[in-house]
């Protein structure tokens, strides 16, 4: 595997697993706590950070022609 193809594919479930801890977080949680708030907090954050991290990589390896 390419590291263009282990980038998206690293990306795309990165972005999943914080989809699916902001949901912990905010919706399953057993108990509202600060440290789950937190983590949701964290959740939504890489949820939002990582498309844009994997969207800039595709661009700068595509046009390095890796």
């Amino acid at each position: 595997m390419s590291l263009k193809g282990f980038h998206i594919v690293f990306v795309s479930v990165s972005t999943l697993l914080c989809v699916f801890l902001a949901l912990w977080a905010f919706v399953l949680a057993p108990e509202p706590s600060a440290v789950s708030t937190a983590l949701g907090f964290v959740g939504v954050t890489g949820a939002i950070l990582m498309p844009i991290y994997g969207v800039c990589f595709y661009r700068k390896i595509t046009r390095a022609h890796i």
